[in-house]
């Protein structure tokens, strides 16, 4: 059993910053492509950044310039730096790995807030 143990999630102002982290076990995070996706009530989940094991990255246009994503391969950690953060960017975040099979982590609740 693939597990991807998430953290970092919580409660900020808008504006403010949040860190997330998706640990992996090595045989997973030294070949997939790691993604972060959100999941806000009553909508879709939506990928929010993802990047390769050769450390291609992509993002939705929504958090271009906001959050960054980027991976520590000797901590086999994935990591998505949220600044700017708006109301909009509430959600449950997810880390998935996708490669030859795709595996999801528990999710970590984000909310944006005054």
């Amino acid at each position: 059993q693939v597990q991807l143990v998430e953290s970092g999630g919580g409660l900020v102002q808008p504006g403010g910053s949040l860190r997330l982290s998706c640990a992996a076990p090595e045989s997973i995070f030294s070949i997939y492509t790691m993604g972060w996706y959100r999941q806000a009530p009553g909508k879709q989940r939506e990928l929010v950044a993802r990047i390769t094991s050769g450390g291609t990255t992509n993002y939705a246009d929504s958090v271009k310039g906001r959050f960054t994503i980027f991976r520590d391969n000797a901590k086999l950690t994935v990591y998505l730096q949220m600044n700017s953060l708006k109301p909009e960017d509430t959600a449950v975040y997810y880390c998935r790995a996708s490669a030859a099979y795709v595996y999801w982590g528990q999710g970590t609740q984000v909310a944006v807030s005054s």
